[in-house]
């Protein structure tokens, strides 16, 4: 067996990004949280997720966020499967998080894109198959991405 347990992002300060986390997945908690020494001080850090998955958050970053238009190396998203797509974007929009955009019309998925306070772009996908070959089909996109 694999899977991803978790990813581990560093941000300028930790509380917008884990607003935002908390804001698209509330079923989710911060699961814990210290401090660290780091360079010539500490870094605070936090797990922030369900029994399974998580994504911990280091603090004190330096600089920002790759240009996700750019060609430049490093993260481009993070994809997450979620069961209603609407009601996420709904409580994400409520909350004053804007669309960053909203990914080519197919068959059998629907994804939008948001940033987070820091940058990170998230990818929220929703399946409407549960047939392999229709979930992974690649070039039954139409339309053009919508960015906003």
């Amino acid at each position: 067996m694999v899977r991803l347990e978790h990813s581990n992002l560093v941000v300028n300060a930790l509380e917008p990004t884990l607003n935002f986390i908390l804001t698209a997945f509330p079923g989710w908690q911060i699961r814990g949280r210290g401090k660290m020494p780091w360079k010539d001080g500490t870094r605070n850090w936090l797990h922030v997720g369900d029994d399974n998955y998580y994504i911990t958050l280091n603090d004190n970053g330096d600089g920002t966020i790759r240009d996700l238009q750019s060609d430049e190396c490093g993260l481009a998203h993070l994809g997450f499967e979620v069961d209603d797509l609407d009601q996420l974007v709904a409580r994400l929009v409520k909350a004053g998080y804007p669309i960053d955009i909203i990914g080519r019309a197919h068959p059998y998925r629907k994804t939008v894109y948001f940033l987070d306070p820091a940058g990170i772009q998230f990818e929220f996908i929703q399946y409407f198959s549960n047939i392999p070959s229709e979930r992974n089909m690649y070039g039954g996109e139409s339309g053009e991405l919508l960015r906003f």
